[in-house]
Protein backbone atom coordinates (compact mmCIF):
# COMPACT_ATOMS: atom_id res chain seq x y z
CA UNK A 1 0.00 0.00 0.00
CA UNK A 2 1.51 3.36 -0.99
CA UNK A 3 0.28 6.51 0.76
CA UNK A 4 1.58 10.04 0.36
CA UNK A 5 1.04 13.51 1.76
CA UNK A 6 0.02 12.96 5.37
CA UNK A 7 -1.82 16.03 6.60
CA UNK A 8 -3.83 16.86 9.66
CA UNK A 9 -7.19 18.54 9.09
CA UNK A 10 -8.94 20.22 12.00
CA UNK A 11 -12.65 20.95 11.74
CA UNK A 12 -13.49 24.52 12.68
CA UNK A 13 -16.77 26.38 13.20
CA UNK A 14 -15.84 29.59 11.34
CA UNK A 15 -13.10 29.38 8.70
CA UNK A 16 -12.28 33.12 8.63
CA UNK A 17 -11.74 33.32 12.39
CA UNK A 18 -9.57 30.19 12.34
CA UNK A 19 -7.69 31.27 9.21
CA UNK A 20 -6.90 34.58 10.92
CA UNK A 21 -5.68 32.75 14.04
CA UNK A 22 -3.37 30.33 12.23
CA UNK A 23 -2.12 32.90 9.70
CA UNK A 24 -1.84 36.07 11.78
CA UNK A 25 -1.28 34.74 15.29
CA UNK A 26 0.71 31.54 14.65
CA UNK A 27 2.33 32.88 11.47
CA UNK A 28 1.51 29.93 9.21
CA UNK A 29 1.65 30.58 5.48
CA UNK A 30 -1.29 29.55 3.32
CA UNK A 31 -0.48 27.14 0.51
CA UNK A 32 -3.99 26.70 -0.94
CA UNK A 33 -7.21 28.50 -0.02
CA UNK A 34 -10.39 26.82 -1.25
CA UNK A 35 -12.73 29.05 0.76
CA UNK A 36 -14.08 26.62 3.37
CA UNK A 37 -10.88 24.53 3.27
CA UNK A 38 -7.45 26.07 3.81
CA UNK A 39 -4.14 24.21 3.53
CA UNK A 40 -1.09 25.74 5.15
CA UNK A 41 2.45 25.20 3.86
CA UNK A 42 3.21 23.17 6.99
CA UNK A 43 0.90 20.36 5.74
CA UNK A 44 -1.79 21.35 8.20
CA UNK A 45 -5.34 22.20 7.14
CA UNK A 46 -8.48 23.75 8.59
CA UNK A 47 -11.88 22.82 7.24
CA UNK A 48 -15.08 24.63 8.11
CA UNK A 49 -17.76 22.21 9.23
CA UNK A 50 -20.44 21.96 6.54
CA UNK A 51 -23.62 20.28 7.75
CA UNK A 52 -24.16 18.57 4.39
CA UNK A 53 -20.60 17.17 4.23
CA UNK A 54 -20.35 13.40 4.58
CA UNK A 55 -18.47 13.48 7.92
CA UNK A 56 -20.97 15.50 10.02
CA UNK A 57 -23.92 14.07 8.13
CA UNK A 58 -22.71 10.56 9.05
CA UNK A 59 -21.36 11.18 12.56
CA UNK A 60 -23.96 13.83 13.43
CA UNK A 61 -23.18 17.53 13.22
CA UNK A 62 -23.70 17.97 16.97
CA UNK A 63 -20.98 15.40 17.65
CA UNK A 64 -18.57 17.36 15.49
CA UNK A 65 -19.47 20.83 16.78
CA UNK A 66 -20.01 20.23 20.50
CA UNK A 67 -17.77 17.26 21.30
CA UNK A 68 -14.05 16.78 20.92
CA UNK A 69 -14.58 13.40 19.24
CA UNK A 70 -13.54 13.31 15.57
CA UNK A 71 -12.78 17.02 15.37
CA UNK A 72 -9.69 16.16 13.33
CA UNK A 73 -8.55 13.47 10.96
CA UNK A 74 -5.32 12.16 9.54
CA UNK A 75 -5.37 12.72 5.82
CA UNK A 76 -3.37 10.87 3.19
CA UNK A 77 -3.37 10.97 -0.59
CA UNK A 78 -2.90 8.19 -3.08
CA UNK A 79 -2.72 7.63 -6.80
CA UNK A 80 -4.84 4.46 -6.59
CA UNK A 81 -7.75 4.76 -4.19
CA UNK A 82 -9.54 1.69 -5.58
CA UNK A 83 -6.66 -0.66 -4.71
CA UNK A 84 -6.27 0.80 -1.22
CA UNK A 85 -10.01 0.65 -0.60
CA UNK A 86 -10.01 -3.01 -1.59
CA UNK A 87 -7.05 -3.78 0.70
CA UNK A 88 -8.69 -2.03 3.66
CA UNK A 89 -12.01 -3.77 2.99
CA UNK A 90 -10.21 -7.14 2.97
CA UNK A 91 -8.63 -6.28 6.34
CA UNK A 92 -12.10 -5.59 7.78
CA UNK A 93 -11.37 -1.95 8.62
CA UNK A 94 -14.32 -0.03 10.11
CA UNK A 95 -15.37 2.59 7.55
CA UNK A 96 -17.12 5.88 8.16
CA UNK A 97 -17.95 5.73 4.46
CA UNK A 98 -16.79 3.81 1.46
CA UNK A 99 -15.57 5.49 -1.77
CA UNK A 100 -17.35 8.81 -2.05
CA UNK A 101 -16.94 11.64 -4.55
CA UNK A 102 -16.64 14.96 -2.75
CA UNK A 103 -18.41 18.03 -4.18
CA UNK A 104 -15.06 19.20 -5.65
CA UNK A 105 -14.59 15.87 -7.44
CA UNK A 106 -11.97 14.12 -5.31
CA UNK A 107 -12.79 10.52 -4.44
CA UNK A 108 -12.25 9.71 -0.75
CA UNK A 109 -12.69 7.02 1.86
CA UNK A 110 -12.79 7.57 5.61
CA UNK A 111 -12.32 4.96 8.28
CA UNK A 112 -11.31 4.55 11.91
CA UNK A 113 -8.07 3.40 13.48
CA UNK A 114 -8.18 1.00 16.45
CA UNK A 115 -8.61 3.96 18.84
CA UNK A 116 -11.47 5.37 16.76
CA UNK A 117 -9.44 8.22 15.24
CA UNK A 118 -10.72 9.29 11.85
CA UNK A 119 -8.45 8.68 8.85
CA UNK A 120 -9.10 9.85 5.30
CA UNK A 121 -7.45 8.69 2.10
CA UNK A 122 -8.21 10.75 -0.97
CA UNK A 123 -7.11 10.84 -4.55
CA UNK A 124 -4.15 13.10 -5.12
CA UNK A 125 -4.83 16.43 -6.81
CA UNK A 126 -3.01 15.19 -9.90
CA UNK A 127 -5.24 12.11 -10.10
CA UNK A 128 -8.61 13.82 -9.89
CA UNK A 129 -7.64 16.79 -12.06
CA UNK A 130 -6.30 14.34 -14.67
CA UNK A 131 -9.48 12.23 -14.39
CA UNK A 132 -11.63 15.24 -15.26
CA UNK A 133 -9.30 16.11 -18.17
CA UNK A 134 -9.54 12.51 -19.45
CA UNK A 135 -13.34 12.85 -19.27
CA UNK A 136 -13.05 15.73 -21.75
CA UNK A 137 -13.53 18.64 -19.34
CA UNK A 138 -11.78 21.89 -20.21
CA UNK A 139 -9.35 23.63 -17.87
CA UNK A 140 -12.08 26.15 -17.04
CA UNK A 141 -14.62 23.39 -16.29
CA UNK A 142 -12.08 21.62 -14.05
CA UNK A 143 -11.40 24.92 -12.25
CA UNK A 144 -15.12 25.51 -11.72
CA UNK A 145 -15.66 21.98 -10.34
CA UNK A 146 -12.54 21.70 -8.18
CA UNK A 147 -11.62 25.32 -7.29
CA UNK A 148 -8.04 24.41 -8.22
CA UNK A 149 -6.44 27.53 -9.74
CA UNK A 150 -6.23 27.51 -13.56
CA UNK A 151 -2.43 27.88 -13.44
CA UNK A 152 -2.15 24.82 -11.18
CA UNK A 153 -4.42 22.78 -13.49
CA UNK A 154 -2.28 23.73 -16.51
CA UNK A 155 0.87 22.77 -14.60
CA UNK A 156 -0.64 19.39 -13.62
CA UNK A 157 -1.77 18.71 -17.19
CA UNK A 158 1.45 20.14 -18.64
CA UNK A 159 -0.46 22.54 -20.89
Amino acid sequence: MKLNNCNTAIFVKEIEISKNFYRNILGLEIDLDFGKNVVFKSSFAIWEIQKNHIIPSTLGVDNIITNSVNRFELYFETDNIDVIYSELKNRKVSFLHEIHEEPWGQRTIRFFDPDNHLIEIGESLIVFVSRFHEQGKSVEEINKKTSVPVEEIRKILML
